[in-house]
């Protein structure tokens, strides 16, 4: 089984209306074609209670959603027959490598997941466009980034969730060029927008800086700076992999 993420980017897009199509609309649609699970994650008016860690410059498009689908093949799956395409002015479909790093109830942050497909997850998402740095090889990179950030964060971070996305391929023609996306879970939308929250020092500024600092270091280290983008995001678990962190089978077909 492979995973296609599709980002979808909007200039003022309306959040709450651009998750009912997704949710309503084209999640069902991904699932009529065989798609064996789904994820929809959108900038909506309650993730926006949470300001972006890093603020999309004026003048580009700033990421709106991400929907990732579960298929039997990549090459069996044209993105071109998305319905997504409709929903926003761009809109590009990556073949990924997912590791499911930390979840729900795996850290002290969260308890296990108890809500149903379909439902609005807990706690605010943060959705990060990552790339590598120009000059730093490729086994190199993937050190740094599996091997000392992913754990690295986790510690100094109030992180319930971790969905680390190695780009394989774009699979939509002239794609924006991404090497990586992750997807970071936090308790609330207090905990992104406040730093000593977000930084694991609360009523403490002295260990909030020290983190900041080791947390520069980290990514500076792993990260094109320059490059990296990232949207607060609501996360909608439509559909789950069998066996996945959900209470039951998912049988989402819709909101009625």
């Amino acid at each position: 089984m492979e995973k296609i993420i599709t980002l979808l980017w909007a200039p003022d897009a309306d959040g709450d209306a651009l998750r009912t199509r997704l949710i309503d609309v084209v999640a069902p649609a991904l699932l009529s074609r065989g798609a064996h699970a789904v994820t929809v994650n959108v900038h909506d008016a309650a993730a926006a209670e949470a300001p972006s860690p890093v603020p999309t410059p004026g003048a580009e498009l700033p990421l709106a959603a991400e929907v990732s689908v579960w298929v039997d093949a990549y090459d069996r799956w044209d993105p071109a027959e998305d319905p997504m395409r409709e929903c926003a002015p761009l809109v590009a479909s990556y073949l990924v490598t997912e590791s499911l790093y930390d979840d729900y109830g795996t850290t002290p942050w969260a308890a296990a997941r108890d809500w149903p497909d379909g439902e609005r997850s807990r706690g605010v998402l943060t959705v990060g466009l990552i790339h590598r740095p120009a000059g730093l090889d490729y086994a190199e990179w993937i050190t740094r980034w599996h091997g000392t950030q992913s754990p690295v964060s986790g510690e100094i971070q109030p992180r319930t969730r971790y969905v680390r996305n190695e780009v394989v391929r774009a699979l939509t023609p002239d794609a924006p060029e991404v090497h990586g996306i992750v997807e970071e879970a936090w308790p609330s939308a207090g905990h992104v927008a406040d730093p000593e929250l977000f930084f694991n020092a609360p009523g403490d500024p002295d260990l909030m800086q020290a983190n900041v600092q080791t947390m520069m270091d980290s990514v500076n280290a792993c990260l094109d700076l320059e490059r990296l983008r990232s949207a607060t995001m609501s996360e909608y678990l439509v559909r789950s992999l069998p066996g996945g962190s959900c209470p039951g089978p998912g049988s989402f077909t819709g909101r009625s």
